[in-house]
């Protein structure tokens, strides 16, 4: 146990030392420098946060020749990966630049049923958690490739009950709608009560053809619907073979996986019917890509 503890020890000795190494080089960037100085950590803590405070650092020279957003070089366009101290540690968010807030439209996202929270979402509020990193990601090589006009899919976001799920979801749409895509966001549950209830003064068709035909969709919480064979084969159904069928770009949050929505979706009153399930999911595979966001819940 002694021999192995002493292993232990040398190899945080030299992982310490390579971080150390990193960060002393990158301290001789005049950049890279002025920012540390601007923090109130030591040494010893930001030399954990070496290259995110790179990438900060070849944000900001990139910002400090910018000519407008159409010459943006930063991931996310308008945006600077920023740090933040909290609890004597850093957080990242994507501060806008004065462009960005000087270019900023009018949200033109239509929301179904939503929380209105969700009508302010912003990329700039989302802080860069351990949890979040794919995530993340995936929505700069989205933003990148979908205004580039290139084929890119959509994400399934499933996780644990407050977690930002939808949060994070609607920032992007946000986003993509201040860009001129054509953006939907819908709380599906919400949504199928009140086509249920309100079909004398609710016109069915002309909300199912806006929420089928937008250039992006999010179906926010599914799974959590009352499941009938009416609202998974007549609404889910239809909705997802048009946007499958015009290869549009559709979005889901679930506290559910794919895996266990495939069940749910399964029962009904009627009985089980495994069939109409898995035509279903497989429409969702076919327009996204899955991922966990297993996170602290956020409204406590």
């Amino acid at each position: 146990m002694i021999k192995g503890s002493s292993i232990v020890n040398k190899s945080k000795k030299a992982i310490n030392d390579d971080l150390r190494r990193e960060y002393i080089l990158a301290s001789k960037d005049e950049t890279f420098n002025k920012l540390c100085n601007r923090l109130k950590l030591n040494d010893e803590e930001l030399m954990k946060y070496t290259s995110k405070l790179d990438v900060t650092s070849c944000e900001l020279k990139n910002c400090s020749k910018c000519k407008g957003l159409d010459k943006c070089k930063n991931e996310i366009e308008g945006h600077v990966y920023y740090p933040l101290e909290r609890n004597n540690q850093l957080e990242f968010i994507y501060k806008p630049c004065k462009y960005y807030k000087n270019n900023k439209k009018p949200n033109n996202t239509v929301f179904f049923e939503t929380p209105k929270i969700l009508e302010n979402a912003s990329l700039s509020d989302l802080v860069n958690e351990k949890e979040r990193n794919n995530i993340l990601k995936y929505i700069k090589d989205f933003l990148k490739k979908k205004i580039n006009n290139e084929e890119v899919k959509g994400l399934y976001l499933s996780g644990s009950f407050g977690s930002g799920k939808s949060y994070i979801l609607s920032a992007l749409l946000n986003e993509l709608s201040n860009k001129g895509f054509t953006c939907v966001n819908v709380h599906y549950p919400r949504l199928l009560q009140r086509l249920k209830s309100s079909f004398n003064e609710f016109n069915y068709d002309e909300v199912l053809d806006e929420i089928m035909t937008s250039d992006i969709l999010l179906l926010d919480d599914i799974g959590a619907e009352n499941n009938t064979s009416w609202s998974r084969d007549e609404v889910l159904g239809t909705i997802l073979q048009y946007r499958m069928d015009n290869n549009l770009t559709t979005f889901f949050t679930s506290n559910f996986t794919i895996e266990e929505l495939e069940s749910i979706l399964s029962e009904t009153a009627k009985g089980i019917d495994e069939i109409k399930a898995r035509r279903i999911i497989e429409r969702i595979k076919y327009l996204t890509i899955e991922e966990k966001l297993i996170s602290k819940n956020k409204r406590n």
